[in-house]
C-alpha cells in the first residue's frame, strides 16, 4: 500500500526571509552595504531594512563603525563558536594549539577549509610582534601561504580550484599545472612551509589533520619571526607540529572507538 506523502510542516515566512539575509552575508564573507545585502537576499532595500532592524536588536547582525555596513553580530558569532565546539577535532585542536605555541614560542593558527580558502577559527598568540594582521576570520591566500597550499594539497581540485581561479584570474594553464606539482610535493612531505612570505620577516610551517577516511578536517600553522622560527623540514618546530597532529589523531581515534 503506497505511503501518503509527507505533510509539509508550516513555518513562519518572516523567519525564513530573515534567514536569507543571514545566508547572503555568510556567502559574502565580508561586511555588506544595505543595497548589496538586499539584492543578494532577493529583497528590496526597504524590505531588508525592516528585517535588519530586528536582526540588529537580536545581535545576529551589527554595523561597521566607519561605513555602516552590515556584518555578523555577537550572537551569530557565539552560535558559530558553539557549533564548532561540538566538533571533536576542533575541540582537541584548540587545547593542543596552546601547548604547541608554548613549546615553540610561536603563534599557532587553527584553520578550517572553506569554499573561499582556509579560514582561521582560533589563534594562539605567542606574544611576539609580527608584521602580519592575522585574526579569527582571516582567510589565507591559497598560493601565497603555507596554510593555503597545504589546504589545496589535501583536498580534491574541485574544492579549491574555483577559489584559486578567483584569486588568480590571469593565471595560465601552465601556472595551474605548476601549482598542482607543488601540491604533490606537499603531499609527499606531509607539511609545508613559507619563508618570508606572504610578509617579509614572517615564516611558518603548516600541517593538516586528516580524519580516518583521509579527509581534511583542519590545519595547524606555526607562525613566527623568520629570525627565530626553525623552518627546517626536520627541525624542532616541525617535530613539535608532527607530534601535535599525531596526538590529536590518537585522541580522535580513542573517542571513536
Amino acid at each position: 500500500m503506497p505511503q501518503p506523502p509527507a505533510k509539509t510542516q508550516r513555518g513562519i515566512q518572516s523567519v525564513e526571509v530573515a534567514g536569507r539575509l543571514l545566508q547572503a552575508l555568510a556567502a559574502a564573507r565580508q561586511p555588506m552595504p544595505l543595497v548589496a545585502l538586499a539584492a543578494a537576499a532577493g529583497l528590496t532595500s526597504a524590505q531588508a531594512h525592516t528585517y535588519l532592524v530586528s536582526l540588529l536588536r537580536l545581535g545576529l547582525f551589527k554595523r561597521t563603525p566607519a561605513e555602516g555596513h552590515y556584518e555578523a553580530g555577537p550572537l551569530a558569532l557565539r552560535l558559530g563558536v558553539a557549533r564548532l565546539s561540538q566538533q571533536p577535532a576542533y575541540r582537541l585542536a584548540i587545547a593542543q594549539a596552546q601547548h604547541l605555541s608554548a613549546a615553540t614560542g610561536c603563534s599557532v593558527a587553527v584553520s578550517l577549509p572553506t569554499p573561499e580558502g582556509p579560514t582561521i577559527v582560533h589563534y594562539a598568540h605567542a606574544g611576539k610582534s609580527l608584521h602580519l594582521n592575522l585574526h579569527v576570520g582571516s582567510v589565507m591566500a591559497l598560493a601565497d601561504t603555507a596554510t593555503g597550499r597545504t589546504c589545496c594539497a589535501f583536498q580534491p581540485p574541485q574544492q579549491w580550484l574555483p577559489a584559486w581561479e578567483r584569486q588568480h584570474p590571469e593565471a595560465s594553464r601552465a601556472r595551474i599545472r605548476q601549482f598542482q606539482a607543488e601540491l604533490e610535493a606537499i603531499r609527499q612531505r606531509g607539511l609545508e612551509r613559507a619563508i618570508d612570505a606572504p610578509s617579509p620577516g614572517v615564516s611558518s610551517l603548516c600541517m593538516p589533520l586528516l580524519d580516518q577516511d583521509q579527509v581534511l578536517s583542519l590545519l595547524l600553522t606555526v607562525i613566527g619571526p623568520s629570525g627565530s622560527i626553525d623552518t627546517g623540514w626536520r627541525g624542532a618546530v616541525a617535530r613539535e607540529l608532527r607530534a601535535c597532529i599525531a596526538s590529536i589523531s590518537s585522541q580522535l581515534n580513542e573517542e571513536a572507538a
